[in-house]
């Protein structure tokens, strides 16, 4: 394994990554939305429902939303702790690989462990023990697109992070329904799939850190390096809020709509619908992710694909509160996925061109991550509180759009990158 040892490490990239390099990022990020999405879509509702038995469908997702709001507080540790960490790891093997590794082991294991568990407790621990994983192998993932990624090229690979999300939930959840069957067959598998497309990454080169440049680390510098004032950098504080608000806005839009299809629309065939409306979505999250991320790169724009991006989800939202019928919804899919396929590969370029400091580039990015993971951890149960205490899926929806709207507000108070 080539390493690189130039106290360059925290210089801005310029060399061009190879199409290898981005394969390989695309193939780990496959396993790694593989592994996370098809438990939250289909293993780990049917593993809560087992254990609750009960067909209301208001206590399975208010039990699910529990235990994805426990996983959602261990995200806001392990992101900007395991960040930080990394961003001081002197390692022969590189800042980064050690904590892509290690948190893909401890991902995987988790998994395997969830699967057999039969207590609604131990589904929580083991499953809060997994998103920890997740969050230690995708922090320092996402940080060597700022550690080894030019600007120029920063839109198109962050588009190979977000097309595979989309790929990666129908694929995951097709294997774990119709081919590796069973829960614990079906977490097993995910983590064998998680480390099988993870391990090829840990061959490319990563920066190694000087031990001379390493700075001192204490818990207490630690957890103060967590704020970051929006008085001194306020575009990292504007991306920030702009990122928590229109994940927020995306999971109402998402995470009930099977419930919506039953419950809302009364879709006797909400289950293939379902699947209809997953199709279509993730269709147009893989062709926005990819196309807007390059054309954003040649442009040389963030802000206004982050601004169009989050106002078409407002829309859709919308369109899903005022116009119940499925063929709007099909509608609405498609003008969802179109949205957040840009937002997340436009998105994750603006986030790495606001970071407060090259020396701590893993725990910047950790903390954005953040919002990402708790607005999708803890959103099924805040919607599933607003469906029942208004009776009816028209809040929830517009809810979902008002947080979309807010996001663009949010993002066009960044300053520094157009």
């Amino acid at each position: 394994m080539t390493e690189t040892t130039s106290p360059a490490v925290f210089a801005e990239p310029t060399r061009r990554v190879t199409s290898r390099w981005i394969a390989f990022f695309a193939i780990a990020w496959l396993g790694i939305w593989m592994a996370q999405l098809a438990p939250i879509q289909k293993l780990l509702p049917d593993q809560v429902q087992a254990q609750l038995k009960t067909t209301y469908w208001v206590d399975n997702v208010v039990a699910f939303g529990i235990i994805s709001g426990i996983s959602g507080v261990c995200a806001i540790v392990a992101y900007p702790l395991t960040g930080a960490l990394s961003d001081r790891t002197t390692s022969r093997f590189g800042r980064r690989r050690p904590w892509i590794a290690a948190g893909a082991v401890v991902f995987a294991v988790s998994l395997i462990i969830l699967g057999a568990q039969t207590t609604i407790v131990g589904i929580g621990v083991f499953w809060s023990l997994a998103l920890t994983g997740f969050c230690i192998l995708t922090a320092a993932l996402t940080a060597t697109i700022s550690d080894q990624v030019p600007v120029g090229q920063r839109g198109y690979v962050s588009g190979w992070l977000s097309a595979p999300q989309a790929v990666g939930i129908i694929l995951g959840v097709s294997l774990v329904t119709y081919v590796f069957v069973g829960t614990l067959f079906g977490y097993t598998a995910m983590a064998v799939l998680l480390l099988v497309l993870v391990f090829p990454f840990l061959f490319l080169p990563d920066a190694v850190l000087p031990k001379e440049l390493k700075q001192k680390m204490t818990a207490r510098g630690i957890i103060e390096s967590l704020w970051i004032s929006p008085r001194e950098h306020p575009d990292f504080g504007w991306t920030l809020l702009s990122r928590v608000l229109v994940n927020f806005g995306n999971a109402f839009g998402t995470t009930l709509l099977l419930y919506f299809l039953e419950f809302g629309l009364h879709d006797r065939n909400a289950d293939d619908d379902l699947l209809v409306l997953i199709l279509i979505y993730m269709v147009f999250v893989i062709i926005a992710s990819l196309v807007m991320g390059r054309l954003s790169d040649r442009l040389g724009r963030r802000k206004a694909f982050v601004f169009l991006s989050s106002a078409i989800q407002g829309v859709a939202a919308l369109l899903l509160a005022f116009v119940p019928e499925l063929s709007v919804a099909m509608i609405a899919a498609g003008l969802l996925g179109l949205g957040y396929g840009c937002f997340l590969s436009v998105d994750q370029a603006l986030a790495t061109q606001v970071l407060p400091d090259p020396e701590s580039r893993g725990k910047d990015l950790g903390i954005m991550n953040i919002a990402t993971a708790v607005p999708q951890a803890i959103a099924p149960l805040i919607g599933a509180g607003v469906v029942a205490a208004l009776g009816g899926f028209v809040g929830l929806f517009i809810m979902s759009g008002l947080f979309a709207f807010a996001g663009a507000l949010a993002v066009a108070r960044v300053k520094a990158v157009r």
